[in-house]
């Protein structure tokens, strides 16, 4: 790839493919594409089971809760505005500005809330445009929190491209990148699958002990506020180390349990010592268990059930603490343990990676395009 180093100031990217020189056109989106949405249906027309996925801000991209019936499908889509595959579809409220090539597929969408980009014209590359949609900050429309995206705001929205070679050299390009990010999510899932797949085996023996057998609990008072910014020993919030301390309130090793707030039941691993704030527990093994083991095994504990308060829940280790489970001999605990820990080693590394890949894709995002 070559990069823009010439002195006059050209509407061209920093970084492009060798042998395109040419200026990027400037243009309204509007003036290239039109934007449309489905027609309206409403909720007595959908059912929680049907024959048509209906997609919604919330499900797009993902599962669908609600569906429509074939003949409704049949009708509407022949008589009003429907997309082309490849186009580009567009959340315009929830989470704004959610960008999604229509796949072609069978299938009907919100109206107002989702709208798509008809591109009749040769102008544009679908892909290229919605690597274009993917990059926009929309905060930027206006001052304020932006709570949607309104059609105007997308026929406004100022957009530069290439000739249809260079924006197809980029789409396929970025296309393989995204490629390689849902092989390596792929690879991600299935090492968990794995692993969860696991531990249920291991756990699925006749229950022989408590946790509360297994385990000691400890509580903290330490405030995140009270931490640093740097120091010897790491102090762990409900999602990782949040600060540091000069000493250390914890001996290794250490299970740690997120005890209040939306991340209730959350468990954490430490083989250092550390320190945790107040709304983690720190549960510490009895002898003849394995941290390790019993760490797994409450990754997949269901604490559901001891769950209480509804604006903030808690959960108390004295109520889940009763529960019975599985516990084998501790050479098993820590040959299971052993193999596990394995597993999500390579879990880590894979995610690490995936978050390269992510990263490498938001600088060509920014160095590719205008």
């Amino acid at each position: 790839m070559a990069t823009n180093k010439t002195d006059k100031v050209l509407n061209v990217p920093t970084l492009r493919f060798p042998g395109f020189t040419e200026e990027w056109q400037k243009s309204a989106l509007g003036d290239i594409c039109t934007v449309q949405m489905c027609k309206r249906i409403f909720a007595h027309q959908t059912s929680e089971v049907g024959d048509v996925p209906f997609y919604k801000i919330g499900t797009i991209g993902g599962i669908p809760d609600s569906y429509i019936s074939k003949e409704l499908f049949d009708e509407y889509r022949c008589k009003y505005n429907y997309p082309q595959q490849g186009e580009v579809m567009i959340t315009c409220a929830g989470t704004v500005g959610k960008a999604i090539p229509f796949d072609g597929a069978d299938s009907y969408f919100q109206d107002s809330n989702i709208v798509w980009l008809s591109n009749p014209t040769d102008k544009i590359n679908n892909k290229f445009l919605y690597y274009i949609i993917s990059r926009v900050d929309w905060s930027r429309l206006n001052s304020t929190t932006i709570t949607r995206i309104y059609n105007d705001d997308l026929r406004k929205l100022g957009i530069s491209y290439p000739n249809r070679t260079e924006q197809k050299k980029i789409a396929d390009f970025l296309s393989l990148l995204d490629d390689r990010i849902a092989l390596q999510s792929k690879l991600i899932d299935h090492l968990k699958s794995l692993m969860d797949g696991i531990i249920d085996k291991v756990t699925a023996h006749t229950q022989n002990i408590s946790i509360g057998d297994c385990l000691d609990c400890y509580s903290s008072t330490l405030q995140e506020g009270e931490t640093e910014e740097q120091g010897k020993y790491p102090v762990y919030g409900a999602n990782g180390v949040c600060g540091y301390l000069d000493y250390a309130t914890i001996s290794a090793p250490a299970i740690l349990v997120v005890k209040d707030g939306s991340g209730v039941g959350n468990v954490l691993y430490t083989n250092g010592d550390c320190s945790v704030v107040g709304t983690l527990n720190y549960l510490q093994p009895k002898k003849g268990v394995s941290a390790k083991f019993l760490y797994f095994v409450l990754k997949r504990f269901n604490f559901q059930p001891y769950k209480t308060g509804m604006a903030i829940p808690h959960i108390y280790f004295k109520a889940y603490s009763k529960a019975r489970i599985f516990c084998p001999e501790y050479e098993e605990q820590s040959r299971t343990a052993a193999s596990l820990s394995r597993i999500e080693d390579k879990i880590a590394l894979e995610e690490r990676l995936l978050s390269l890949i992510q990263e490498q894709k938001q600088y060509l995002l920014s160095a590719m395009f205008i």
